[in-house]
């Protein structure tokens, strides 16, 4: 686990621009505090920050080909990366250390750039083509290793985090308005946008090839998971079969090993799954909040982690130090989240990286997977719904039918625009910033964002013949990659604790899409396939048991945040701005006293308030 940064030009490589991407390396110290690495070419430049987990003497980057030819610095964990060194030593390469990273300048040699088809892990990846004068960038299929980009007509630069890439962009940034607005109704912005018009995210599942000689920036998609075959085979035994690899695979490391252990399903599984195959000692980590209120799931987790034999530890989240640290967290998380777990993500590897362990593994991923959510089933059959009527459903909208009779849900379902999923409409958060913020923008900032601007997240071309899977991979590609598994990459490394997500490898992914696809499982319970396969692994009381989340004291948190930080919206960087109305500010931050409806997005504006003056102000 590293952090990685670099900078690619049509002109030779200035000394100005060396000591610019070095300054790109020294914001990532904390991603990888155990050592540096550098390589310079004519054209190129790149850095990383090094985190030890796999070959902790030998290991170090960047790393390199026989030749020399190729160069490559890596941000993850290449999970198969033993296999992939008895493959390529079979083919007569020589590898000079015990690294996961230097499989992959061998697999280019022999593949291109089909490379990465053989990689099984997380990864932000720039390997440097010294013959082809090429640089080549890859994110892993399900983004869990970030990699943000800025380029112009003469040179393009790179970095594993948005504070590091703006040590070298150029002064007078400009907010990018459908990513805002898109941020004050999600509470994240969906890749590949971010708040700053001219930086991207590398979305997942893509390269970006670099030719120096013609300065050509090519984007290629290498993975799909739309395009998973389905698998005829009875799906538990098939997934028991999966989870058993994905847990070994996801064990592999030369330092220690935890998990984030709450009282649910997700992560009690991990571990039970994770503890009789672990070499070591497995430890687990939990959270709680002052006088245990029925949401603190610290006794349910410290009795599965004994019955399991895992050494616990716990930590207890005061509101207070939550709001005291509210600015820190939001300069952590890097992207503008306004996702309350935040504070959970940070304070759990803090936990751990006091173990002195640096490696944990999560369940982030397995609502996503596993039809947690009850919303998104019932978006299910409402797009099943709509997909059969939206050839005629032009004429139907134009129906004059009663909104109030039995026919507002078929007329609903016709009015939605032919090629929207329906997803996010019933979302009460979602429902009360579409009411209220046109009201809350100056009318400047209202005029320059397009119609529906908040539901461009949702708009498919194809995928209305398979309605299950355009569900599921809107939701991955959305609200999963941008919202979950950022929080927990940046306030993780924040920490230097590498996060594991067994639940979202991509071949886990594959087997439980492929199997979807020939024995649907939508209109089961929630998690129904996850909890047979851990049936006899886990207590039935924890399979059973309601889906409760990570639910911290929401209220008295944001209205905490709100209170504290508020007034720097009254006259901030949002308002002088032109982006946000003063007085109607004003009386948000009023209401939100009394009527708790309104928290959210006073508590999403409050935090962009401050996100602003960090990153821009």
């Amino acid at each position: 686990m590293c952090g990685i940064a670099g900078l690619i030009s049509r002109a030779p490589i200035s000394f100005e621009q060396r000591a610019q991407v070095k300054q790109m390396n020294a914001a990532l110290a904390h991603r990888g505090p155990d050592g540096a690495g550098e390589f310079h070419d004519s054209h190129l430049t790149l850095a990383m920050r090094r985190l030890s987990i796999i070959d902790v003497s030998g290991g170090q980057q960047p790393l390199y080909n026989e030749s020399g030819s190729l160069a490559v610095v890596c941000n993850g964990e290449i999970y198969n990366y033993v296999e992939l060194r008895d493959e390529l030593r079979g083919r007569g390469h020589h590898l000079a250390t015990q690294s996961d990273v230097e499989t992959i300048v061998h697999l280019y040699e022999d593949h291109g750039l089909d490379f990465v088809q053989h990689l099984r892990g997380m990864f932000a990846i720039a390997l440097w083509d010294k013959d082809r004068q090429r640089l080549i960038l890859a994110r892993d299929r399900m983004g869990e290793k970030p990699l943000y980009l800025w380029h112009n007509n003469d040179q393009l630069a790179f970095a594993s985090e948005l504070k590091s890439l703006i040590q070298i962009l150029p002064k007078g940034l400009e907010l990018d308005f459908s990513a805002l607005d898109l941020y004050l109704h999600l509470q994240y912005v969906p890749e590949p946008q971010t708040l700053l018009r001219d930086v991207r995210k590398l979305p997942s599942a893509h390269l970006c090839i670099v030719d120096v000689a013609s300065w050509q920036i090519d984007y290629q998609h290498y993975w799909d998971v739309a395009n998973v075959p389905a698998i005829q085979a009875e799906p538990i035994q098939r997934l028991r079969d999966e989870m058993d690899t994905v847990t070994a695979l996801t064990l592999r490391s030369d330092v220690p090993v935890g998990v984030a252990l709450s009282g649910g399903l997700d992560s009690g599984g991990i571990a039970a799954l994770a503890a009789p195959r672990y070499r070591g000692t497995l430890h687990a980590f939990s959270v709680g909040y002052p006088d245990r209120p029925r949401y603190d799931e610290r006794a349910q987790a410290r009795e599965l982690a004994g019955r399991l034999g895992l050494p616990f530890h716990e930590i207890e989240l005061s509101t207070e130090h939550m709001i005291d640290l509210f600015p820190a967290l939001v300069a952590h998380a890097d992207d503008p989240i306004a996702d309350i777990a935040a504070y959970g993500y940070y304070a759990v590897t803090q936990l751990a990286r006091e173990h002195n362990v640096p490696v944990m593994l999560s369940g982030i991923g397995g609502d996503e997977l596993f039809w947690g959510y009850a919303g998104v089933n019932a978006m299910v059959r409402e797009n099943e719904i709509k997909s059969q009527l939206r050839f005629v459903s032009p004429l139907l909208s134009r129906l004059p039918w009663d909104k109030t009779n039995r026919f507002a849900r078929l007329r609903r379902l016709c009015a939605s625009p032919a090629n929207r999923l329906l997803l996010w409409e019933t979302n009460p958060d979602l429902a009360h910033a579409q009411q209220r913020l046109p009201k809350l923008y100056s009318r400047t900032f209202f005029d320059q964002l397009a119609p529906d601007n908040c539901f461009a997240p949702q708009a498919i071309e194809t995928g209305w013949e398979d309605v299950p899977m355009a569900v599921s991979k809107v939701v991955f590609d959305t609200w999963l990659v941008s919202n979950c598994i950022a929080l927990g990459d940046r306030l993780s490394m924040a920490w230097s604790v590498e996060l594991r997500l067994p639940l979202v490898d991509y071949r886990l992914v594959e087997v439980v899409m492929g199997l979807r696809k020939a024995h649907p499982d939508h209109r089961l319970p929630p998690k129904t396939w996850l909890k047979q396969v851990l049936r006899g692994s886990i207590p039935d009381e924890v399979l059973d048991r309601p889906k409760q989340g990570f639910n911290p004291p929401v209220d008295e948190w944001t209205l905490g945040v709100i209170q504290r930080y508020g007034d720097k919206v009254q006259d901030g960087f949002l308002v002088s701005k032109g982006i946000i109305r003063r007085d109607e500010w004003k009386v948000l931050k009023d209401q939100t006293l009394v009527r708790q409806c309104r928290r959210h997005l006073a508590f999403k504006i409050v935090l962009l308030e401050v996100w602003c003056r960090h990153f821009l102000a």
